[in-house]
């Protein structure tokens, strides 16, 4: 496959428009969808659930570039494997390891669990209808927006707590109004109790919280940035309509307890770029950094990794180009940008208040 060298292309991704997500434009999803892309329509009382940037066969972003026939960002990486980097090549057989996405969440998402990869395997392979992926799915969410969302056991005095408390007794509480609300969205799902025995977290815009293998949770109100390994698999047991495994569930799920302080992921500054905080999970499918360069400059540097990445602009426009690239790129609010690895791309920043980012990137 002959074309011209792209050292970074805008995307059109794909938009899932979930029952459970933020209708028209009270959703970040619809906000971005049509900040990238003003002639896109957004229709009232319709959910925008969540948007996805990557390579997933579920939702395999377009490439949005005239210089080179319609294709897909998938088939793209499949003729040009080299754009991911050597070791990223290498060590993910030559497939993009993470799936990064926009979610915004109006409706509780079911409690759930993501299996470690010897068990991903094992479901797929046995339920395929259920279980898509043989791949593990560990995943990272990042709060644009006040987050609220369930993470892991409590500690078990505080469990004992609540199971102490006499029926009814609980309703002026937040944990009451909570079971309240779940109880409105999914009547009679034995689920709503969870909220019981999960920590409830509530995240402040950039915060984030690390789910691993076998972690419990669900998410329950609010935008949020995620990153996950490239796969769908996960295995469901209350809130939701969908396919409930609680067998599987229960055998895999990490019960070790711990307060909800402890399930929030620290973001780390980068020693090289005080514009750059990492979010570095301890899996090596992904690792996100959060841009943020300051009104005071109007000209900054992506640099460079030895990694394909995903940029995605949540505030700022700029002009983007390279040393090699041929034509150069806007961006604005919305715009998704593919950087092939070991390109740095050159901003001119033209709005007054500077730009906020997200990266998403395997630093092997």
């Amino acid at each position: 496959m002959s074309a011209p060298r792209l050292d970074f292309f805008p995307l059109t991704c794909a938009v899932q428009n979930y029952a459970w997500g933020k209708n028209g434009l009270d959703s970040e999803v619809a906000k971005l969808v049509i900040g990238g892309d003003p002639l896109a329509v957004i229709e009232d009382g319709k959910p925008y659930a969540e948007l996805w940037m990557g390579a997933h066969p579920k939702g395999d972003a377009q490439i949005k570039d005239n210089r080179i026939a319609q294709t897909t960002l998938g088939q793209w990486i499949a003729h040009f494997p080299a754009c991911l980097g050597s070791k990223v090549k290498d060590t993910f057989q030559g497939q993009l390891p993470f799936l990064f996405k926009v979610l915004s969440v109006n409706t509780a998402l079911s409690i759930q669990a993501h299996p470690n990869r010897e068990l991903a395997a094992r479901l797929h392979a046995q339920f395929p209808e259920h279980y898509p992926d043989n791949n593990h799915k560990p995943e990272m969410a990042i709060a644009l927006t006040r987050f609220q969302g369930l993470c892991g056991f409590r500690p078990v005095e505080e469990i004992l707590g609540f199971l102490k408390c006499a029926a009814g007794k609980d309703t002026s509480s937040s944990n009451g109004d909570l079971l309240l609300r779940l109880h409105s969205q999914y009547p009679g799902d034995i689920g709503c109790f969870s909220i019981y025995f999960l920590n409830y977290m509530v995240l402040d815009p950039g915060q984030a919280m690390f789910l691993g293998a076998n972690e419990p949770h669900a998410y329950l109100y609010g935008d949020c940035i995620e990153c996950m390994a490239c796969s769908d698999n996960t295995v469901r047991a209350g809130l939701t309509p969908k396919y409930i495994d609680v067998n599987t569930l229960c055998e895999m799920l990490n019960y070790s307890p711990a307060p909800a302080s402890s399930k929030i992921f620290p973001r780390v500054q980068d020693a090289s770029d005080p514009c750059v905080s990492l979010y570095d999970p301890p899996v090596p499918d992904f690792t996100v950094m959060r841009i943020q360069v300051p009104a005071s400059v109007k000209q900054y540097t992506v640099a460079p990794v030895d990694s394909a990445s995903i940029l995605l602009v949540i505030e700022g426009d700029a002009t983007a180009t390279s040393a090699a690239a041929l034509s150069d790129v806007t961006l604005r609010r919305g715009t998704v940008l593919f950087v092939s690895a070991n390109e740095s791309v050159s901003l001119h920043i033209t709005s007054p208040s500077g730009m906020h980012m997200f990266r998403a990137c395997c630093l092997l």
